[in-house]
């Protein structure tokens, strides 16, 4: 990570406020970076790491935006964003997941994510478009399927070759763990995903760009109705794009300027995590008053007698 001159302030505050009296509160840190990898501006640390969970699918998405999987099984920008997604496992996110396989000639018993509780089957689980990304490249390569989620694997050391050239490191160094649904998700600092959001949504790579414009023209199949990242993009016509992780992650990006921010709520909370991202972007101009008014309703206001106050914002240059 390259560090450019910026100014830094202290991780900022969400308190969870009950009729106007502190109940609860979280700390969150955030960064913002340009596509070059310069930090241009902390609240808390920018060196902090944690798992990038969920936000990482972007990137694993491209190895089948660079393999010519798209391309040989017809697949389009609705199969793209469910691709990308943390879905709710409705029933039209789980038929663009079944679409895929299908296309690809691939079983649905091939899915080695988890069966959700009460459900009948790993195509609605969140993250089975990942997954059923990953098996259209064994497919389209001709590697193994059975052992797709393996370190080792071919499409997995694909992956991490991709996100390590990104990051101008070697792949060697990156750390991984599995995610909870058996995929590798990876050790970063604050820093280095704000890094890759900035590259994800610079326009510079054409593979890059077909994601974002996928998960901005179609944000239900990224999430769902009522999710943050679904009407973020939604409401914002395509000029950010947006991903969470569990564990308090939310990465955006602005879409065409290079710039992208991360955000981690230190106790993991999810609701923390919504109220932060609307105080920045609008901080830096990423979203209008009303779209943040909007945002605010649905996820800072928690009811009759509760809403969300977030203290402190990133000290911009």
């Amino acid at each position: 990570m390259t560090r450019g001159k910026r100014n830094q302030a202290p991780a900022i505050e969400v308190r969870l406020l009950r009729e106007g009296i502190v109940e609860s509160t979280h700390s969150a840190q955030a960064v913002l970076c340009d596509e070059r990898g310069r930090v241009l501006s902390v609240a808390g640390n920018s060196e902090t790491s944690a798992f990038i969970r969920s936000a990482l699918k972007p990137f694993q998405a491209l190895a089948v935006t660079t393999t010519g999987t798209l391309e040989r099984y017809s697949l389009n920008d609705r199969d793209l964003a469910i691709i990308c997604s943390s879905h709710r496992g409705n029933l039209e996110q789980v038929r663009q997941v079944f679409k895929i396989l299908w296309r690809c000639d691939i079983d649905p018993s091939a899915l080695q994510c988890p069966i959700p509780s009460g459900k009948q089957s790993p195509l609605e689980y969140n993250c089975s478009g990942k997954h059923a990304g990953m098996l259209a490249v064994c497919q389209q390569r001709n590697w193994p399927v059975s052992s797709y989620l393996q370190y080792n694997h071919p499409v997995q050391k694909l992956i991490l070759a991709q996100v390590a050239e990104l990051m101008r490191m070697p792949a060697q160094e990156l750390i991984l763990a599995h995610d909870d649904c058996g995929a590798p998700t990876y050790f970063l600092q604050l820093g280095q995903m704000g890094s890759l959001y900035a590259q994800l949504a610079s326009g510079d790579n054409l593979a890059m760009e077909r994601i974002v414009r996928a998960m901005t023209h179609h944000p239900t199949l990224v999430a769902g109705e009522g999710e943050f990242d679904t009407e973020l993009m939604r409401l914002t016509n395509g000029e950010v794009v947006s991903k969470a992780g569990a564990e308090g992650i939310q990465c955006i990006g602005q879409v065409g300027m290079g710039l992208g921010m991360v955000i981690k709520v230190m106790d993991g909370a999810k609701r923390a995590k919504s109220a932060v991202a609307i105080q920045l972007l609008k901080q830096m101009g990423w979203i209008s008053p009303s779209v943040a008014e909007t945002l605010a309703e649905s996820f800072m206001t928690l009811g009759e007698f509760k809403r969300l106050e977030v203290i402190g914002e990133l000290s911009m240059l």
